[in-house]
């Protein structure tokens, strides 16, 4: 093992594919007690199957992020399992198509920010009395490179990946006098089940330059580590060959 999480216990939102699925498969490969959380019992089940196939501790606890009532139960659980939370990955996001504001349904809007903004920020809220109590604690926010700028068609999306590298300085800057550390990683494009859906893409067949999940879950393993103590309210940008500073 790189890191060893032994005894650490992870929550990992939308862990049941995706870069979510990467980070959660890591943290079980490092020892930690993983918490995969998503709405879908089947594709979570899978995570953990995994986890425990190489040995790891993982629970899979279903929810949903734009359900309150949902993220307290997802809290609750976990304490009742594990006692503490140590590290919260703000995973758990819904991509849309391209599709300009006028025609932008009002339900697809009010669901995108409640699951990607106000589900982290929920989550975060009623995880935070745990760390606090014991001191420390880790929060990592999954962004993107969408938020560091607008573009046509993604409203939505980006307004809520721009908010999360907001929290992540809110955040760091409430929480560093409890020894909490909060960060936030903004890949660039990924090979995941969410992008090739929004962007009609076959991945990487299509662009070789795009990420891998498990690139970004070793951010997140990283940022999670005692390794990068000294790191708190940055948004790190992971772009992998697909930096535009490369082209």
């Amino acid at each position: 093992m790189i890191y060893n999480f032994s005894n650490k216990t992870v929550i990992v939102t939308g862990a049941s594919k995706g870069i979510g699925k990467a980070i959660a498969l890591a943290f079980g490969l490092e020892g930690a007690n993983v918490v995969a959380t998503a709405r879908s019992l089947i594709e979570l089940n899978e995570t953990v199957n995994c986890i425990r196939k190489n040995k790891g501790t993982g629970v899979a606890i279903t929810g949903d992020l734009g359900n309150p009532n949902d993220i307290k139960r997802i809290v609750k659980e976990t304490k009742k399992q594990f006692g503490t939370i140590d590290i919260l990955i703000n995973n758990a996001a819904i991509i849309h198509p391209k599709i300009d504001t006028v025609d932008f349904e009002d339900e697809v809007w009010v669901n995108v920010l409640n699951v990607n903004l106000t589900g982290a920020f929920l989550i975060t809220k009623y995880v935070l009395p745990s760390m606090i109590k014991q001191s420390g604690g880790k929060i990592i926010n999954i962004s993107s490179i969408g938020g560091r700028k607008g573009a046509r068609g993604r409203s939505a999306y980006r307004v809520t990946k721009a908010g999360l590298i907001s929290l992540t300085e809110t955040w760091a800057a409430e929480l560093h006098e409890h020894n909490i550390n909060v960060n936030a990683i903004c890949p660039g494009g990924t090979d995941t089940e969410g992008y090739r859906s929004a962007f009609n893409s076959k991945g990487k067949q299509d662009d070789p330059k795009l990420m891998d999940p498990k690139e970004i879950a070793e951010v997140a393993l990283f940022l999670s580590s005692e390794k990068s103590s000294a790191i708190t309210g940055a948004a790190v940008d992971s772009f992998g060959t697909g930096n535009p500073l490369f082209a």
